[in-house]
């Protein structure tokens, strides 16, 4: 006698591994304990160790580099200049609606 077992699909989902990402904030959730980039608004840009965030990402951070970038106008040639201003700080709360975009550290194979 032959024994066949066939896996039902709900067993095959069950058996996917933790890092699965079927909702847009799995993927913040990978990222926890990693270094992560934040683009905010007005031009402002976070690197940073994620350790936590909630449902609105708002997220608690460290190690951070904060770059800013403004644009001011020569007066007398009225050119554009772009200058950058970059600060550390050691931890952060940021508040989820300045938050434009979440770049999660380079994973292959994700």
């Amino acid at each position: 006698p032959t024994c066949s077992h066939k896996i039902k699909m709900a067993e095959v989902q069950e058996a996917q591994p933790i890092l699965a990402v079927e909702e847009p904030l799995d993927l913040v959730r990978l990222s926890l304990d990693e270094r992560i980039y934040i683009k905010m608004r007005n031009d402002r840009e976070l690197t940073g160790r994620l350790h936590a965030f909630d449902q609105h990402v708002n997220m608690i951070i460290s190690e951070v580099e904060e770059v800013v970038t403004t644009l001011e106008l020569d007066e007398e040639t009225f050119e554009e200049i772009y200058r950058t201003t970059r600060r550390n700080i050691p931890m952060l709360f940021v508040r989820g609606d300045g938050v434009i975009l979440i770049s999660p550290p380079l994973r292959p194979g994700l």
